[in-house]
């Protein structure tokens, strides 16, 4: 089973509740708010950029917002299991006024933290199945609250997630270069690469052509077809196990894809 998604920011922290029974399933997503899970059944493989985390159950993890992911979830004995928290700006805005809170050095942890076990965030776990799905103007209320507590402890047993909770800006001007060669397998809009690198739109494309001499569509398209060529040619793989993995949403537009530029069809090589 294959998603790709965008996860849109939200105006409100909301509790998630994941179950995929025995489905295995994977995808992509642009992860817009700090997400804090845990996963009760199952593994699960999460990309960013090039770098690659696998979680078991009974991890927690902290997933930073405003990046490019991959996932694969695995199902164990209880298939897929897990509880999110979603964490919004209003409420960490609110926090950082309330409690003073703010950070002189950026954050310089991982986008995705397998964050430290302990008593408090095992208790805190436990406390959360009553506010699962949530409907109504009380059930927000303590689901907000529930979404502060987070913080608070999170402050507590993992401080240095706070630098990256309370930091508020955009993303600034990064090295296009590495940036793309990171992520050119993520099959995502021109929109997002551009914010992600801390441009506008039209600056990513001009800054684009300027360095690598074409338009990002035509780079993109010729990096992947380059990666499948090598795969298909050196490791046996077949075009149908990693389309989409390199960025291709059909089959049949990246066989013609790799033909126009390879001469043959990929079951040809």
């Amino acid at each position: 089973m294959v998603n790709t998604n965008e996860m849109k920011g939200l105006e409100k922290p909301v509790i998630f509740f994941n179950n995929y029974g025995s489905d295995f399933k994977e995808g992509e997503a642009f992860v817009t708010d700090h997400i804090f899970s845990y996963i009760l059944s199952g593994t699960q493989e999460i990309w960013s950029g090039n770098e690659m985390y696998v979680f078991k159950a009974g991890d927690y993890r902290f997933i930073r917002r405003n990046q490019l992911t991959k996932y694969v979830k695995r199902p164990g004995q209880q298939g897929f299991q897990s509880i999110a928290v979603h964490i919004d700006q209003g409420t960490l805005k609110e926090m950082a006024d309330v409690y003073n809170v703010s950070y002189k050095t950026p954050y310089q942890g991982k986008d995705v933290t397998l964050l430290k076990q302990d008593a408090w965030l095992e208790n805190y776990i436990n406390s959360l199945t009553p506010y699962l799905n949530t409907a109504g103007v009380y059930g927000e209320a303590l689901v907000a609250l529930k979404a502060k507590e987070l913080v608070l402890l999170l402050l507590q047993t993992n401080p240095s997630v706070g630098q990256a909770l309370f930091d508020f800006d955009v993303p600034g001007k990064i090295d296009l270069v590495a940036f793309m060669n990171a992520h050119y397998r993520y099959n995502v809009g021109l929109d997002r690469m551009a914010f992600l690198t801390g441009r506008s739109l039209s600056t990513f494309k001009r800054d684009f052509k300027r360095i690598f001499n074409t338009t990002a569509g035509r780079w993109l398209t010729r990096k992947r077809l380059e990666e499948a060529n090598f795969l298909i040619a050196n490791k046996g793989k077949t075009a149908s196990a990693i389309y989409l993995d390199l960025g291709f949403e059909d089959l049949s537009h990246f066989s013609s894809a790799y033909k126009k530029v390879f001469g043959k069809a990929p079951s040809q090589r």
